[in-house]
């Protein structure tokens, strides 16, 4: 009986080579979904993902899945499988011999009201470059700071290697929290935060425009007073790339 492994990719780019892959490993059907098409629909058939890029992998946020998903290519540093170990991965897929670990898929809710999901960060930032303001974030227990600065950033595990960590914040091992990191602060040394999510933001200056990035995509601005909850809404399972073969 064939495993059925979905390659979600660009079509014309390096998921070709993925799909290469699976085809020459007998007994795994392959199916292929496209990441820009608007409604990446993935069948409950699915046996596994196989997630070529950035821009498929961030496509599986409105995802809704039960099965294990490959990262392949994706930049992530260890969440990552190269796309030239996709034969591996496949080999691995097939005879199980790989271990999975859960991983947030953010929902996020701006005054009581649905804005979006994310999997990698949440970021309200100044619409205009350079505009310092002030952000408060908080914890349902009560703990809550401010920071002035050009934004805030909001990052999973996987998203801690993006651009949280370009911003000063550190690398999240899995299941550890949620990192805040504020962008380009107001100050000489300013605090990163790991806290448990659901985390609780808000625009304490109505000073400059600030908009909301879901993942790298900007939806909506944001006026002052206004609350943001970053909750878990779910959870996908990626493959870890270090346990592949293992067995």
């Amino acid at each position: 009986m064939s495993e059925t492994a979905v390659v979600v990719s660009e079509p014309g780019s390096t998921g070709d080579a993925v799909v290469e892959a699976l085809a020459g490993t007998e007994g795994i059907l392959t199916e292929r979904a496209d990441p820009t098409a608007g409604d990446c629909r993935i069948g409950d058939d699915a046996d596994s993902v196989f997630a070529v890029g950035e821009t498929a992998l961030l496509a599986l946020a409105d995802c809704p899945l039960e099965c294990p998903v490959f990262p392949i290519g994706v930049g992530a540093d260890r969440y990552d499988v190269p796309v030239g170990n996709a034969d591996v991965a496949a080999e691995a897929f097939l005879r199980g011999t790989y271990e999975t670990v859960s991983h947030p898929i953010l929902d996020v809710a701006v005054d009581g009201e649905a804005a979006g999901t994310a999997i990698t960060d949440v970021t309200l930032l100044t619409s205009e470059p350079a505009r310092i303001s002030e952000y408060a974030v908080g914890s349902p227990d009560g703990w809550l700071d401010t920071v002035r600065s050009d934004g805030v950033v909001i990052a999973t595990p996987l998203g801690s290697a993006g651009y949280a960590r370009d911003a000063g914040g550190s690398l999240l091992a899995p299941e550890t929290g949620l990192i805040t990191v504020p962008i380009s602060p107001y100050a000489m040394h300013a605090d990163s935060w790991v806290l448990r999510p659901p985390v609780s933001l808000s625009v304490e200056r109505d000073e400059a425009a600030v908009s909301l990035l879901l993942d790298d995509e900007s939806v909506r601005s944001v006026p002052a007073d206004t609350p943001i909850d970053v909750s878990i809404g779910r959870e996908i399972s990626l493959v870890r790339p270090q346990t592949l073969g293992d067995g």
